[in-house]
């Protein structure tokens, strides 16, 4: 027995009312099977090799006898020692190999990956070639900036998450040379004999050779929520039967629950279950095509290429990627303008003027605001019980409109609780808000029929009417499960004080088999534990039938020192159970009726009943005795229940434009259910999304994809799903464009966690498989997180494209500014600076990087899960944010122009309009020159400040920003100092700007500007003149475009 402060893992007892005709025939199969299967090949040719008959030959279709000869070994005996050696020397250690890490030095190439940084690199080593040292300089503090953030980020991050580690266990005893021996589980190998106890780790996978009442919790490797019984003189017909249905066979790193056994080893290391997921994360996912060696090597080279251009990746990382692409290339044709303006004389000027059209159209912070934006994100999405392992993955998440879920820990709590009660009169029980399964106190019953009465009624024993009262005396006494309160209160009287819901975190803990727990949990909400029933009653237990894989029943007989009566209290599936009724056929058909009836819901069904009876021997001898002429008393229904938070969860969802899909390796009676509980399958599904709305998982795969394809809608809920249903699921959404979520927590759900475009892994109950492979990691395993995510996604993508659209307008502003600047020529017929480069990598670099990572920290708007995903064909730039940028750096260049016409064109004494070689430093005939450049800078640095503040919203004025929060004239204070980052950014661009331009030898020789005075007129009337310009587009947008008003609705009006 286990302590179960762990998911819940059900008891052996069938799935819902016990095994089916089918599944009775497949354990009563036994040795018939080794007559049908022509063995003759395998069992006499000396030279074939194990390998060769595992390819043909699957152990669960084979005997013990049979599958001894096959791996050479004896069941009793075991292999010999030297035997053993050998085999490990040919097979290997059997070690799980970890999925391949990330190293500092991948996660460092991952920072230089991309377009963008590609383009800097070039611009640096142009600057440094013509000796520009200062310009040099400062873009590789640039480069260095991006690349430092992002490493840091995404090393933490790898840091948080622990790799695979061996899932086997350390440990294990094995039969060799006739002695029972305990060995590392590393040097297990095929054909080795493997004792096993309640407790132990399967330490590979083994074919079940010899066992007592076994069952093993198999839910981190096939999602199933209940613990599987095992058999094994099962032998099955059928090579392709799932994982879960297996039930002669053990998996490594399974545990066993219940009973003992004994198992022959059939696969060791990288090719156990559990091994063969771990390879799918390792392996190269093209390396089963068949290339030439000069198409492999030409394949390679584009994968490379693509890598360093970081065109792989998700939407945001391409389109940013292919973006810097573009400026790459607009950048080369602005520098061929200006040589064609010289004629192609190309001079050190001439070449830095070029040099410095480049830089003004490349936004150089963009990486670094991006990168420390995703780093304040997920600082954000910690608190939202979110850890993120991909700085990408953050932006990813806001665009999903599928998440693929596991069921059992994701969206179910993964623990039975006894959710329904029958009871022969009619009467019913329902347990609700149950929100710590192990707790007697959490949670509400609501009784219905005879037995409606007030709560307060039914907390003591005496109140419980008979059949309530011995309905509950049989949960209570037929049980060998303890729930315990870690607190000094005691469980009775804890559990007697009340039955309501209660906030606090439970410290509750229970050891036995989930069934038997939810059962006694029941019985202890009514102060009826084992101990206090026992008491009460003056009873000890006389006999106990404990429960059998073979019966599926359990049955105790209880008795006083003294007396000559003895109480007989029975419990198992019903199937089991209603032959030994002493009933009428009605009453046996209404027991059945409700029990399909709670089936139908999900439940799994156990039938419980009772007998007094004169006590003797038989009673404890004879099972048979003991377990007849029973008086059925009731049915319980347990099941593993939803998290509350789920229900409104998928509601937001569906909401948000978002489909949830269950993919769970549990029963498909079971997923479905749960699936209508939590919302996933509606009322508003129509005819055609219902017919295809559930479906096995061995339907879905025997479907070619382009069948799949041809599905109006893929299911929403799939059962006994395998890893390869998983996987195949995500391919046939990305087939149909759709951009998914795959969350899960076990082994099974790796090899998807990896395909999908985000993997979300459980960090309490999840496996460290789908920890290495998931890009981010749930700390609290809860579903409603994932809302959070989400959230937090959607307001990332819009800040982005806030600060996106600000870097934007600079650059465009600059580069028409510096292309008309063209037009101004010396005395040497040079063309002028109107802006230095200097002074355009400092408006790049301080002004706008502070600013746009202000925009970056900007709330979520309310409407933000009210709309649809955006549209990740079109990405950051659609048509407004396009429109926006060039309108507004239209704006913003137009005014810096006329900025620097009006000082120049101005007529003072003694001055030379353009003067003479004024780019390269200060002489008195560049005075005028260079109040210009210092004013054209003040004119840029200011407008990009109340830029920030403009594209807060894209069409709401800045000075009604919030009307359903403030009003008044004074709006736009309150709207300015709601994100205080964004204002202190402002501020200290607005203070920073006045030593640039003052600060003497600093503003000539480095800005190449000198101090202004009266010009400040200058630049106060293009700040007016651009707010106005702004507004009056905004207003235009409003009135012409049907942009959305109304803060917190939705584009068709509704809220």
């Amino acid at each position: 027995m286990g302590i179960e402060d762990q998911p819940a893992v059900e008891s052996t007892e069938p799935p819902i009312c016990g095994l089916t005709n089918e599944t009775q025939g497949t354990i009563s199969s036994i040795t018939a099977r080794v007559s049908s299967t022509n063995l003759k090949p395998f069992l006499h040719e000396e030279n074939i090799s194990s390998v060769v008959a595992e390819k043909i030959l699957e152990p669960h279709t084979v005997s013990v006898a049979n599958l001894e000869q096959l791996l050479k070994t004896d069941v009793n005996n075991g292999l010999t020692s030297s035997e053993a050696a050998h085999r490990l020397e040919h097979d290997g250690p059997n070690k799980v190999e970890g999925a391949k890490g990330l190293s500092v030095w991948k996660i460092l190439l991952r920072q230089v990956s991309n377009s963008l940084t590609m383009v800097l690199v070039l611009v640096m080593a142009l600057s440094f070639a013509i000796s520009d040292f200062i310009e040099g300089g400062v873009i590789a503090a640039v480069i260095l900036l991006n690349i430092v953030v992002g490493l840091i980020q995404d090393y933490r991050a790898e840091q948080t998450i622990q790799s695979l580690y061996a899932l086997s266990a350390p440990t294990c005893k094995v039969v060799r040379s006739e002695h029972i021996i305990t060995i590392k589980a590393e040097s297990l190998v095929k054909g080795d004999i493997v004792l096993l106890n309640v407790g132990d780790i399967v330490p590979a996978d083994l074919r079940l050779a010899d066992g007592l009442n076994m069952s093993t919790d198999e839910a981190l490797l096939t999602g199933e929520s209940l613990p599987i019984s095992k058999h094994p003189e099962s032998v099955l017909h059928e090579a392709e039967v799932p994982l879960g249905d297996r039930v002669n066979m053990l998996y490594s790193a399974s545990t066993i629950t219940r009973g003992r056994g004994t198992g022959i080893v059939t696969a060791t290391g990288m090719t156990t279950e559990v091994g063969k997921i771990a390879e799918l994360l390792r392996a190269n996912p093209n390396s089963g095509e068949e290339l030439s060696p000069l198409a492999a090597y030409w394949k390679r080279v584009k994968a490379g290429t693509r890598s360093i251009l970081g065109l792989d990746g998700t939407p945001l990382q391409v389109k940013l990627s292919k973006f810097a692409l573009l400026l790459f290339a607009l950048a080369i044709l602005l520098a061929v303008i200006v040589f064609s303006t010289s004629r192609w004389e190309i001079d050190d000027e001439v070449l830095i003027y070029g040099i410095c059209v480049g830089v003004a159209v490349i936004p150089e912070s963009l990486i670094a605001v991006l990168t420390i934006s995703m780093a304040v994100g997920t600082k954000a999405m910690a608190k939202g019980n979110v850890v993120v392992r991909k700085l990408s993955a953050l932006e990813a998440v806001g665009g999903v409109n599928n998440i693929c879920s596991d069921k059992t820990g994701t969206l179910t709590q993964g623990k039975m609780i006894t959710r329904k009660v029958w009871l022969h009169d009619g009467s019913e029980a329902t347990v609700d808000a149950c929100t710590h399964p192990f707790d007697p106190c959490n949670g509400t019953i609501t009784w219905s029929n005879q037995m409606s009465k007030s709560l307060d009624s039914l907390k003591s024993i005496s109140r419980l009417p008979p059949y309530a009262k011995k309905f509950v005396e049989c949960l209570s006494l037929c049980n060998n499960a303890t729930v315990t309160d870690a607190k000094s209160i005691s469980a009775d009287d804890t559990a007697e004080t009340s039955t309501m819901s209660t906030s606090a975190v439970s410290s509750w803990t229970a050891v036995g088999e989930p069934t038997e727990i939810a059962l006694n949990v029941f019985a202890m909400r009514f102060g009826m534990s084992k101990a206090t029933v026992s008491q009460a009653n003056e009873v000890q237990l006389f006999a106990e039938h404990p429960f059998d894989s073979s019966c599926k029943r359990m049955s105790v007989v209880y008795s006083a020192p003294d007396s000559t009566i003895a109480e007989v209290y029975t419990k198992g599936a019903l199937e089991a159970v209603l032959p030994l009724l002493d009933a009428s056929d009605k009453v046996k058909a209404e027991f059945t009726a409700t029990a399909e009836s709670l089936a139908a819901e999900g439940l799994r069904v156990l039938c419980v009943a009772h007998k007094t009876v004169a006590l003797s021997d038989a009673l404890k001898d004879v099972r048979e005795v003991a377990e007849s002429d029973l008086t059925p008393l009731g049915l319980a229904g347990l099941y593993d229940p939803p998290r509350l938070e789920t229900a409104d969860a998928v509601k937001k969802c569906k909401i948000a434009g978002i489909s949830v899909h269950m993919l769970t390796g549990d029963h498909i009676k079971t997923a479905t259910a749960i699936a209508r509980e939590v919302g996933i399958l509606g009322s508003d599904l129509t005819a055609a999304e219902a017919a295809n709305s559930t479906m096995p998982a061995a339907d879905f795969d025997a479907l070619a994809d382009e069948e799949i394809d041809r599905l109006d809608k893929l299911p929403l809920v799939l059962a006994r799903c395998s890893p390869s249903t998983k996987v195949r699921m995500v391919e046939a959404m990305h087939r149909r464009g759709a951009f998914c979520v795959m969350t899960g927590d076990g082994v099974n759900d790796s090899p998807a966690l990896k395909k999908a475009d985000v993997g979300i892994a459980m960090g309490l109950n999840g496996s460290d498989v789908a920890k290495e492979a998931a890009d981010m990691v749930l700390t609290d395993d809860n579903f409603a997180s994932i809302v959070t995510a989400v959230e937090e996604g959607r307001r990332l993508f819009d800040n982005i494209q806030k600060f996106v659209l600000h870097l934007l307008i600079s650059n465009i502003a600059q580069v028409l500014l510096l292309l008309i600047g063209l037009a101004f020529k010396d005395a040497e017929n040079k063309s002028v600076f109107p802006l230095s480069p200097i002074e355009i990598l400092w408006a790049n670099l301080i002004t706008s990087s502070f600013l746009a990572l202000g925009l970056g920290l900007e709330e979520a708007q309310p409407d933000i899960m009210l709309r649809p995903p955006h549209d990740l064909r079109i990405g950051v730039f659609t048509a407004e944010i396009i429109i926006d940028k060039i309108t507004y750096g239209f704006f913003m260049g137009s005014l810096c122009i006329a900025s620097f016409v009006s000082v120049i064109y101005t007529p003072q004494a003694n001055s030379v309009e353009l003067g003479h070689d004024c780019n390269a430093e200060y002489n008195p005939s560049c005075s005028k020159v260079f109040r210009a450049r210092a004013t054209t800078y003040a004119t840029l640095s200011f407008l990009l400040l109340f830029t920030a503040w403009e594209v807060k919203h894209f069409t709401r004025s800045l000075f009604n920003m919030y009307p359903e929060i403030y009003g008044g004239p004074f709006s736009v204070l309150r709207t300015v100092w709601r994100n205080k980052f964004l204002f202190g950014a402002v501020l200290a661009g607005f203070i920073i700007t006045f030593p640039v331009i003052y600060l003497p030898v600093i503003d000539r020789v480095v800005f190449k500007h000198i101090a202004i005075d009266v010009e400040w007129a200058i630049v106060a009337a293009c700040v007016f003149v651009y707010i106005a310009l702004v507004e009056a587009w905004k207003a235009g947008k409003r009135r012409f475009g049907g942009a959305v008003v109304v803060y917190g609705q939705r584009a068709d009006g509704a809220i």
